[in-house]
């Protein structure tokens, strides 16, 4: 996120930063042995599993002995709709979490890890940016350690073992027709959005459609996430839908007999992972679902055992709150007892006049005017946050061509809608530059707030899709095939009448239009498929044309990746 170049330097610091990559900025880092940082809040070198010097996995055990202890503050960072401009979402939680420690809060970051899919696309990594940073950032956003890899595996172990099934005589008698369990791959790949497969002949079984969804997506990625342990993890593997009957009666992960193996492989994947920030402190990185097409949060595990060894924890959840804020709050603080303290919603001047109509190539000229027009997609997600009964705070992430007069004109409409907009240079100057943020995050986090969930569990579901639609996107109907709303309703007749609402929508307005900015209101969202995920626990409802399967830009950043002469990653960021 080497976002700073360009433009007018507004001091000598962020002028030197501009001509630096982030990629050579984490290089600089003088990291610390991972057993130092676990021992900043009390994990013993015995309960961490190194891999390398730089990251570790915490054990189970350890994990299951902090349990007992009271829970910290919890801060969630969201932010506007995404915009070509930048927002800073990641780089603002990670100088947040530095900044709290800078002024002696015990804090640490919850964030999720990066999928190769955007990494080799266009959207970039989720290490942060500048001096606000996670490393090995290198690391975290290609293998890590493993964990999307080991996702991946169990996923297409289920999917195999289904259609073994079926070729050694379908003792289940699953209809080759209604397999409903796709494959998955971390990777953009439209090619494989829908496909054919079991060609060629009797020895390869059944010929029948299916296929591949990005490994973020999967049902496995959300469950990974939202399980308590390696029991619940199995239990919730088992309760999987895979198929159905002739008779519409459904086939479980359980009635394979894959839930077991599939627990095997995610044995490892299930410990979260431990690294550092450019400051030195600590950093859990743990699960990635992907905010546009599933619930868009870390993991429970890492966020939970956060919150027993720090006074502070700020964790993200994925794009605009309108996507990631609401399934933070309606799905993984309503399944794990969660209720945050304190939000904060980034935003940007530049992405304020994108929203106001400026084009990408004039965002350097200062347009008071703009700012002021873009300004209502921030009012919206402010409101909508309230909503939630918990106390917002703006946080700028500053740009050095933003002008003072720009500045003042976020601040002034904030305050018109009741929060306060404060200006963060953590970017160029690390902790420093976000000490005001901090502190107004104690302030907030510290005073008493009322938490509630948008809807009730005995809502129906399509009124939950409903309220969702017309509360947060403020949209003025919601339009479905019966088949859609049939299927909802057998679904709440076989028991899952009570799970929330996964919404699977473009992430760059609050309609189905992804050009569409601003805060419009009154339009309507279109439901093209609703997926029961029994095992995750919720619905996932796809809206407009959004893919689970996203597809490569015309030019992939693939294409500019390499190593160089020293054996180093070049092109990344």
């Amino acid at each position: 996120m080497a976002h700073q170049t360009g433009a007018r330097p507004a001091d000598r610091e962020e002028m030197t930063m501009t001509f630096k990559t982030d990629i050579e900025i984490a290089r600089e880092a003088k990291k610390r042995p991972i057993q130092e940082i676990g021992a900043k809040i009390g994990i013993g070198a015995e309960d961490l599993l190194p891999y390398g010097h730089d990251k570790a996995k915490v054990s189970q055990s350890f994990i299951d002995s902090v349990q007992s202890r009271p829970n910290g503050k919890l801060v969630l960072v969201t932010a506007i709709n995404p915009t070509p401009a930048g927002e800073g979402k990641t780089t603002t939680t990670v100088g947040l979490g530095d900044g709290l420690n800078r002024i002696g809060k015990k804090a640490v970051i919850c964030i999720r890890e990066a999928s190769l899919g955007p990494n080799f696309g266009m959207k970039g990594g989720a290490a942060g940016g500048g001096k606000a940073q996670v490393v090995p950032m290198e690391d975290m956003n290609l293998h890590f350690t493993g964990d999307f890899h080991a996702i991946t595996s169990a996923h297409n172990l289920l999917a195999a073992m289904i259609d073994n099934h079926i070729y050694w005589g379908n003792e289940l008698e699953i209809d080759i027709r209604r397999v409903v369990w796709r494959r998955v791959l971390d990777m953009n790949d439209r090619a494989l959005r829908q496909i054919t497969a079991s060609l060629g002949g009797v020895a390869n079984g059944f010929p029948r459609e299916t296929g591949f969804d990005i490994t973020v997506a999967s049902e496995v990625m959300a469950i990974l996430c939202l399980a308590k342990d390696l029991k619940d993890l199995q239990k919730r593997l088992g309760d999987m839908i895979v198929a159905y009957r002739r008779d519409k009666t459904p086939v479980y992960c359980r009635d394979i007999k894959a839930d077991g193996a599939m627990t095997v492989l995610l044995k490892d994947a299930m410990q979260p992972n431990l690294v550092q920030t450019l400051e030195n402190n600590p950093a859990f990185v743990h699960g990635g679902p992907f905010a546009n097409i599933a619930h868009g949060c870390n993991s429970v595990t890492a966020t939970t055992t956060a919150l027993k060894l720090a006074d502070y924890v700020v964790t993200e959840a994925g794009f605009g709150a309108d996507l990631g804020a609401e399934k933070f709050m309606d799905i993984k603080c309503r399944k794990a007892g969660l209720a945050p303290d304190a939000v904060v919603l980034v935003a940007t001047v530049r992405a304020m006049k994108m929203n106001g109509g400026v084009a990408k190539a004039d965002l350097g000229a200062e347009n008071v005017a703009a700012v002021e027009k873009g300004c209502a997609n921030l009012g919206r997600h402010i409101a909508n946050v309230k909503g939630f009964g918990v106390p917002v705070v703006v946080g700028i992430n500053h740009f050095v061509s933003d002008t003072d007069a720009e500045v003042q004109a976020v601040k002034d409409y904030v305050a018109a809608q009741g929060a306060e907009a404060i200006l963060c240079k953590h970017w160029a100057k690390g902790s420093e530059g976000i000490e005001d943020l901090a502190r107004k995050v104690v302030e907030l986090a510290e005073t008493p707030s009322t938490f509630t969930t948008l809807y009730p569990d005995d809502m129906s579901l399509f009124e939950k899709v409903e309220t969702i639609a017309k509360r947060i996107y403020h949209a003025g109907e919601v339009t479905a095939d019966k088949s859609v709303r049939d299927q909802l309703k057998a679904w709440e007749a076989a028991g899952y009448g009570n799970l929330p609402i996964c919404m699977a929508k473009t992430q760059y307005s609050f309609t189905t239009d992804p050009n569409m900015r601003g805060a419009p209101s009154g339009h309507t969202i279109p439901v093209r498929e609703v997926r029961l995920s029994a095992g995750a626990g919720f619905v996932v409802v796809i809206c407009g044309e959004i893919m689970t399967m996203p597809g490569l830009p015309k030019v992939p950043s693939a294409e500019t990746i390499r190593l160089n002469a020293d054996g180093q990653i070049e092109g990344l960021f």
